[in-house]
């Protein structure tokens, strides 16, 4: 039992012999010390590890075709990275077979997931550049054996400007996808593409080949002032390029329910957009920070802690949608 849990087992949570009775009964690991325990962080974490263990049972459904999910916000520190690696996780470790590619020249995501990325490695950028295939730069994740990412490397800084010159330099992405969906990538239930905090030609050839675009919202009111840019490149993008992208997912990151602001800041987000805000928050947490240090996802370096199971929770939400939309389409 994790150590969250412990901490609710100290010398005044304990529960009597009748209590503990109770919750066998109830299959309730946690229902005997409700009632004991007025501290705050006993109960979050209590609540936390039953919403795990739930988490932990449930099934996520896979989509009935590859779902191409592009995550962007061209404002910096608002956990776009953090929002793709750890979303991918949660579905790979509920047996969807998922693909990361880094589209940012920090290679943020391939140091989350573990993977091999300094110079010279094989990245996006020969993709982009020198058409070469996907499944050939993808590399598995050590931790999910159904997580792959495609690295991305320092080369990739100069790929803005060298894909000006390039013939059909807004389609160079598309391509490479639908090779790979066409042959070594036909079972991927997701693809995600981790784009850079920009909106330049990168983003671009993200958007061009996804079908959702998903943007992380940190919780704070800068990060609403740009978020209308963002629709209005989606919307310009759909008209143009793309007709079959929408706006499908807005995450809420590092919300902290006690302060006005947070509060304030998810409900005009829900205004604006109450079909594409997701109902899970996900809360500042030391562990998430902390696990691209040990070059892992959340998900894996601490599945009890409260970042990520609100992430696998926002997995689940995530991929229920999915499951909604198919049917839907079904229907019609």
């Amino acid at each position: 039992m994790s150590h969250e849990v412990n901490a609710a087992t100290q010398p005044g949570a304990a529960a009597t012999a009748e209590e503990t009775e109770v919750s066998r009964e109830t299959g309730d690991a946690f229902s005997a010390f409700d009632e004991g325990d007025d501290s705050p962080l006993a109960r979050e974490m209590i609540a936390t590890e039953r919403q795990r263990q739930a988490l932990h049972d449930a099934e996520f459904p896979r989509p009935s075709q590859t779902r191409v999910v592009v995550v962007s916000n061209q404002k910096g520190g608002v956990g776009k990275t953090t929002t793709s690696v750890n979303v991918a996780a949660a579905l790979a470790q509920k047996g969807a077979n998922v693909l990361v590619i880094d589209a940012d020249p920090q290679g943020n995501a391939s140091t989350a997931l573990g993977v091999d990325h300094h110079a010279g490695t094989p990245s996006i950028y020969d993709v982009l550049l020198d058409d070469v295939p996907i499944h050939k730069v993808a590399q598995r994740c050590p931790d999910i054996d159904t997580l792959w990412c495609v690295p991305a490397t320092i080369d990739l800084a100069g790929a803005d400007i060298e894909l000006v010159s390039v013939v059909s330099r807004e389609y160079r992405l598309q391509r490479a996808v639908a090779d790979l969906l066409d042959g070594p990538g036909k079972n991927l239930d997701y693809i995600f593409i981790d784009c850079p905090p920009s909106l330049g030609l990168l983003t671009l050839n993200a958007m061009v080949v996804a079908q959702e675009v998903l943007i992380p919202i940190q919780c704070e009111y800068y990060a609403l002032e740009g978020l209308t840019q963002l629709i209005n490149t989606v919307e310009m993008v759909r008209k143009h390029l793309n007709k079959d992208l929408h706006l499908s997912t807005i995450v809420l990151t590092m919300f902290d329910g006690r302060t006005n602001l947070a509060r304030e800041v998810a409900h005009e987000v829900r205004t604006h957009f109450p079909r594409q805000t997701l109902e899970q928050t996900v809360p500042r947490s030391v562990r998430v920070s902390e696990a691209p240090s040990f070059a892992r996802t959340v998900i894996t370096h601490d599945p009890h802690s409260s970042g990520a199971v609100a992430y696998m929770s926002v997995a689940k939400e995530i991929a229920e949608r999915g499951r909604q939309r198919d049917n839907e389409r079904g229907q019609a």
